[in-house]
């Protein structure tokens, strides 16, 4: 499989690219994600043209609209990395991107809960990095996260979800993007879109389902905001288990008493979280190829990601 290309603060690289010469290399982003993903290195302050060392910046002010000003000598770069920021997001839509993963707490790269300082000195955690707000006003449909979120197993899973989805889409489009590539695009997503937001499922299945009143580009621009939409939603186990109930349903004229006995058993302990949702997951897919299911088996999510990436072995 061709890599998806996704944009990342060169410091979680291992790149000494850090006010203070350092770097915050991370192995999960370089080894397990880097079998997958194809990094475009983005370093605003450097590319920007501040050295390496340099003097450390902070934002200040209204955190809606902070200055990027240095720590101790007050030297103001709010408005010459404002506009190397746009001119650099716009070069990265050309790039192709599926995503992007930004350093956290980064007074250029944060995405949000970055401080943002008073005029007296006060923090509070309540600002979002210039380069990354410029980046997400220019490409708002892009799944995005930090460093530090990324490591939480839930948004981990949901963020990862989204770039997977969003490279679906690329081939989508790059296949033509007709009316019938539409349906069975949507057709292919239907309980992964289910398992993020009930709501979305069924706003998507109306829009497609009236796309002869839209013209391919607003109907495509349509679909795809309200689908990056809902995979910014958790799956919860609340939901998983109601796709997980929802695909047992195709196999109730085929299993055995005793097999949907089991199969409800191990949904249930999911449900209760005594076992990750890789368990249910693998039993159904069990069944998919037992049965020869053709709907579930063409049914993202049953297969969303690299297995080897265990994004569903949590609990």
């Amino acid at each position: 499989m061709e890599k998806i290309k996704i944009g990342i603060s060169t410091c979680l690289l291992g790149e000494k690219v850090r006010y203070d010469g350092g770097h915050k290399l991370d192995r999960y982003i370089t080894e397990t994600l880097g079998q997958y993903f194809d990094y475009v290195p983005v370093c605003p302050e450097v590319e920007y043209g501040l050295p390496v060392p340099r003097e450390p910046l902070r934002l200040v002010g209204d955190p809606a609209s902070p200055r990027l000003l240095t720590t101790r000598t007050g030297i103001d770069h709010t408005d010459g990395m404002t506009r190397w920021a746009e001119r650099r997001s716009d070069e990265l839509e050309q790039e192709g991107l599926c995503g992007f993963i930004f350093k956290s707490r980064s007074p250029s790269s944060g995405l949000k809960g970055v401080k943002v300082y008073t005029t007296a000195g006060m923090p509070s955690h309540s600002g979002t990095g210039i380069f990354a707000a410029a980046f997400v006003r220019r490409s708002p449909l892009l799944p995005v996260i930090d460093d530090g979120r990324l490591h939480d197993p839930s948004l981990r899973e949901t963020f990862i979800d989204a770039v997977f989805v969003y490279r679906r889409w690329q081939g989508f489009l790059k296949k033509g993007g007709q009316i019938k590539d539409l349906i069975d695009f949507h057709t292919d997503l239907k309980l992964l879109v289910l398992a993020h937001s009930p709501k979305h499922y069924s706003m998507l299945g109306r829009l497609v389902a009236q796309q002869k009143t839209s013209s391919p580009e607003g109907l495509h621009l349509s679909y795809l905001n309200l689908l990056m939409e809902a995979l910014r939603l958790q799956a919860t186990p609340r939901k998983n288990t109601n796709v997980l109930l929802h695909g047992m349903g195709y196999f109730k004229k085929q299993l055995t008493g005793d097999e949907k006995t089991e199969l409800l058993e191990v949904i249930e302990a999911y449900h209760k979280g005594y076992v990750p949702l890789i368990v249910p997951i693998t039993l159904i897919n069990h069944y998919v190829r037992k049965y020869r299911e053709p709907y579930l088996k063409r049914q993202v999510y049953f297969n969303p990601h690299p297995v080897e990436l265990m994004l569903r072995n949590h609990v």
